[in-house]
C-alpha cells in the first residue's frame, strides 16, 4: 500500500490501495484487500483505488459527453430539469444547492451544476409499500443532446453499480462479516450517479462560498472521478486543516458516507470534505469536471449497528433508520 503525503510533507492522508487483488486474486489475496480498506475507514474514510476495473475509454467517453452536455444554453439544459429539485435526476443549474447546509451551516450556493441519474430499473413495488420512495425511484430524465450522452451516462452507471457491489463486499470482508452481507440490502437500491461540472470562474465568490461547501456524504459509499485541474477535493484531516487529494492517474476516490458511519456504529469514519475554489479567480483557470456515484442502499434497508460494531462499553449511537428516510432527511436541507 503506498500513501500520498500531504502537500508540505505532513502525516500521511488518503492510503492508495490496489485493488486489483480483490477484483482477481484468491481468498487470502480478497482478505489482505478487505483488511487494507477496513484500516482506512478506520482512520480517515478515504481511500484512492486502482485496479477498480472501469475502462478508460469509457471515462473518458464519459468525461467528453458531459462536457458537451454542459456547454449548450441554460434553455437546452433545462429542458431536461426535473419539475421538483429535490428529485435527484436530471439537470440541475449552477449555483442552486449548497450542500454545507446539510450540517446546518449558511453558505452561499455552490457554484457548480449537474446532472444527476438514477436505476434504469422499476422498482415500483417499493414506491407502492412506501410512497416517499418516489422521489429516489423516479423514472430518469434525458437530455436530448448530445445523441450519445444517455448510452454512455448509463454505461458509466453500470460500471460504477459493479464497483460498488464489490466494494461492499470488501467492506462486508473487513468488518468480519459474511462477504454477501449487504447484499440483500443493496439489491433495489436508489444510487445516484452525476456529472458535475465547475465553470471558470471570472469573479471573486462571495464569502463562504465554494465550488462545493463543506459536507459530509450520505449513503454508504461514494466513488468519484475526478478531471485534473486546480480547485479540488480536500478533506479535512484530525488536525483541522484541509488537505488536498492528488489525481493519481488511473484511479478514483473512495469514500464512506453517513449510513456506513451509523451501520459501523461510528469506527468507520464518515469525513468532511469540499471542493475548493481555483488559486485564481481571474477566469484563466479551466473548469473542473467530476462523475460520482452515490451507493444507496434499498429504500427500505433498515440501518443499523451491526454485529461485532456494538458492546456493553460501546453501545449504539443511533437508532435504526430506514435508508430512505435517512436520505430524505439530507436531500430536503441543501436545496437553495
Amino acid at each position: 500500500m503506498i500513501t500520498l503525503q500531504h502537500a508540505t510533507g505532513d502525516e500521511p492522508v488518503v492510503p492508495v490501495i490496489d485493488f486489483a487483488p480483490f477484483r482477481e486474486g484468491d481468498a487470502p489475496a480478497r482478505q489482505r484487500t478487505a483488511d487494507e480498506i477496513d484500516s482506512a475507514c478506520r482512520s480517515i474514510g478515504f481511500l484512492v483505488i486502482g485496479g477498480h476495473g472501469i475502462p478508460q475509454d469509457l471515462v473518458e467517453r464519459a468525461f467528453e459527453v458531459s462536457r458537451d452536455f454542459f456547454a449548450q444554453s441554460e434553455a437546452v439544459k433545462t429542458r431536461a430539469a426535473p419539475p421538483d429539485k429535490t428529485i435527484p435526476r436530471g439537470y440541475q443549474a449552477f449555483a442552486s444547492k449548497r450542500l454545507a447546509a446539510t450540517l446546518g451551516i449558511e453558505t452561499p450556493p455552490d457554484l457548480r451544476e449537474q446532472f444527476f441519474m438514477g436505476p434504469p430499473e422499476d422498482h415500483g413495488e417499493l414506491v407502492t409499500a412506501f410512497p416517499d420512495a418516489a422521489r429516489f425511484y423516479a423514472p430518469n430524465i434525458w437530455p436530448d443532446t448530445p445523441d450519445d450522452f444517455r448510452e454512455t451516462m448509463t454505461d458509466l452507471y453500470r460500471a460504477f453499480e459493479r464497483l460498488g457491489g464489490q466494494l461492499m463486499t470488501a467492506f462486508a470482508l473487513g468488518l468480519g462479516l459474511p462477504e454477501d452481507y449487504f447484499a440483500s440490502r443493496i439489491d433495489r437500491h436508489f444510487s445516484t450517479g452525476t456529472t458535475n461540472l465547475y465553470p471558470a470562474l471570472s469573479t471573486a465568490p462571495e464569502e463562504g462560498q465554494l465550488r462545493t461547501g463543506m459536507h459530509t456524504d450520505f449513503g454508504s459509499l461514494t466513488l468519484l472521478l475526478r478531471s485534473e485541474t486546480a480547485g479540488g477535493l480536500q478533506v479535512q484531516g484530525d488536525d483541522g486543516d484541509w488537505h488536498d487529494v492528488p489525481d493519481v492517474p488511473g484511479t478514483l476516490v473512495v469514500n464512506i458516507g453517513d449510513m456506513m458511519a451509523r451501520w459501523t456504529n461510528d469506527e468507520w469514519r464518515s469525513t468532511l470534505h469540499r471542493v475548493a475554489n481555483p488559486p485564481t479567480v481571474d477566469g484563466t483557470q479551466p473548469a473542473r469536471q467530476s462523475m460520482a456515484y452515490f451507493l444507496h442502499p434499498n429504500y427500505d434497508s433498515m440501518v443499523e449497528a451491526l454485529p461485532g460494531c456494538v458492546s456493553a462499553s460501546r453501545p449504539a449511537a443511533y437508532p435504526p433508520i430506514m435508508a430512505g428516510e435517512h436520505m430524505r432527511e439530507k436531500l430536503v436541507k441543501r436545496v437553495v
